[in-house]
């Protein structure tokens, strides 16, 4: 009778031990195996929100100084990224068969002039022997037949004509001059404007055919200190956004490789309304206008640039993997569990479904509805969904418009890998 007292004892002590122990182990248990989530923090702040491209830099205006005249290139006063005033003397082509031309012409002018004095002269003497026939005919009729007087008058009319002839000789002559001396004057090639030559594409020696073709021998930009563009291919789908930071005169940040730390400011100075279409993309080209008093910024270099198109001062901010965060259905209350089952409230590309998939009308309801989201916050053993109405967004944050959300309140971002 002893053992079987002694075993009841032991087998009650052993229950009433795992009975003490269950619910520790329990507990234990569930929280090892409880999922884990990674969590931030609602925060207060600016939101900026802009839109990226890149674009060349490019002059306000870049001036091609060619030739008119051909001939080899004798002279070469300038050289790259050399400043030029207005009217600067820049390269001289021979001159000399144009000399030639103008010294020829100028001896034909004044053969042309002496012809028109000559013929000036003969047409006095005629007008004086004219004179005095009428002047005797009026005296006495008898001394001078009308034969005569035809003579006398009809030689005056035909040396009027050669004196005529004679002047369109010397205007013909004083033409051909004015031609040849503008064709001497190209030789001098001299800047149209003031600037900074940024392209030099001739030689000393180099012989022009400009009879061809115009030969293009400089390239000068006025005013690159002072200013300079980028045009920049922006998508179609952000040109609206675009639009209206130009309406609202919204600043564009911009950087380029050479200078990685500097960061340059501009204004949006032009949309241009052809688009272009590459790889089935639709862009639009946007001009930015930015000073550049250091002349850092060349013609050629690539731009990268950020519209700001939107602006949110001391405002909630969500992070935007909170928005991102998509819970399994057994990590959600049951409550919650229904928005999982659809798509009212999810992006399409979460909901699995594309907007090429879906009609027209639900794409536009869809997008009436993009900033209602939710976000998931720990709520006991369970993941509470809030629904919230977004805003602006930059890269790291989104603008809570509306919501039962408060500052410094964790929101979930991700799931913690299990131990």
């Amino acid at each position: 009778m002893k053992f079987p007292i002694k075993t009841t004892i032991i087998l009650g002590v052993l229950i009433a031990a795992g009975a003490i122990g269950y619910s520790p182990i329990r507990a234990y248990w569930k929280d090892r195996h409880q999922p884990k989530y990674r969590q931030a923090k609602v925060t207060r702040g600016t939101i900026v929100a802009v839109v990226n491209a890149t674009g060349p830099v490019t002059p306000v205006k870049s001036v091609s100084v060619g030739a008119f005249v051909s001939g080899p290139i004798e002279k070469l006063h300038v050289d790259y990224n050399d400043e030029v005033t207005k009217d600067q003397l820049l390269a001289e082509i021979d001159p000399r068969l144009y000399q030639a031309n103008v010294d020829r012409d100028k001896a034909l002018l004044a053969t042309r002039r002496a012809e028109l004095k000559r013929a000036k002269a003969l047409l006095e003497q005629a007008a004086n022997e004219l004179a005095r026939a009428q002047k005797l005919r009026e005296n006495d009729p008898t001394l001078l037949s009308d034969a005569e007087m035809d003579q006398f008058k009809f030689n005056h009319l035909s040396l009027e004509a050669q004196r005529d002839v004679a002047q369109t000789s010397v205007d013909s002559a004083e033409a051909s001059l004015k031609n040849s001396q503008a064709n001497l004057d190209y030789t001098q090639i001299r800047s149209p404007v003031a600037g900074k030559i940024i392209a030099r594409k001739v030689n000393e020696g180099q012989t022009l055919a400009a009879q061809f073709q115009t030969p293009e021998l400089f390239i000068v930009a006025p005013d690159l200190r002072k200013e300079i563009r980028i045009v920049a291919a922006v998508d179609e789908a952000d040109i609206g956004l675009v639009l209206e930071a130009q309406r609202r005169k919204l600043p564009v940040h911009f950087t380029v490789d050479a200078y990685r730390d500097d960061l340059f400011e501009g204004t949006i100075f032009q949309v241009r309304l052809d688009s272009a279409i590459e790889q089935n993309v639709v862009t639009y080209p946007v001009v930015v206008s930015a000073p550049n008093h250091d002349l850092k910024l060349l013609p050629g270099m690539t731009a990268n640039l950020s519209f700001e198109v939107d602006r949110a001062v001391d405002a909630l901010r969500i992070p935007n993997a909170a928005l991102r965060f998509y819970p399994e259905r057994d990590q959600v209350r049951p409550e919650d569990r229904h928005l999982l089952e659809g798509d009212d409230h999810l992006p399409a590309a979460v909901a699995g479904t594309s907007d090429v998939q879906r009609s027209a009308a639900d794409q536009a309801e869809a997008r009436r509805r993009r900033n209602r989201r939710h976000v998931w916050v720990v709520d006991s053993d369970y993941l509470r969904a809030i629904e919230v109405t977004t805003g602006i967004s930059d890269r790291r944050y989104t603008q809570l418009v509306a919501g039962d959300l408060a500052e410094d309140q964790e929101l979930v971002i991700g799931n913690l890998p299990a131990e």
